[in-house]
């Protein structure tokens, strides 16, 4: 995999590990049902050597598979 997917993939995991507050569960969306195109987005990248100057986003790879993965316990003691 390439630089930028590495990056993805470890900035989701960050993200993954924020806990939302109840009031902000409560004002979000629905899921997504399954076969769904997913929304774009955008999130910084970055990899070993530091942040990207560009955010990476959903549409930067239309067309190619993309995995999502999220390590909660990433980066922690536990």
């Amino acid at each position: 995999m390439t630089r930028i997917t590495w990056a993805t993939i470890a900035m989701l995991a960050v993200a993954g590990m924020a806990h939302p507050s109840p009031a902000a569960a409560q004002d979000s969306p629905a899921p997504l049902a399954v076969g769904t195109t997913a929304p774009d987005f955008s999130i910084p990248g970055a990899t070993r050597y530091g942040v990207l100057r560009n955010p990476i986003r959903l549409s930067d790879f239309r067309g190619k598979t993309v995995v999502l993965a999220f390590f909660f316990r990433a980066r922690s003691r536990g």
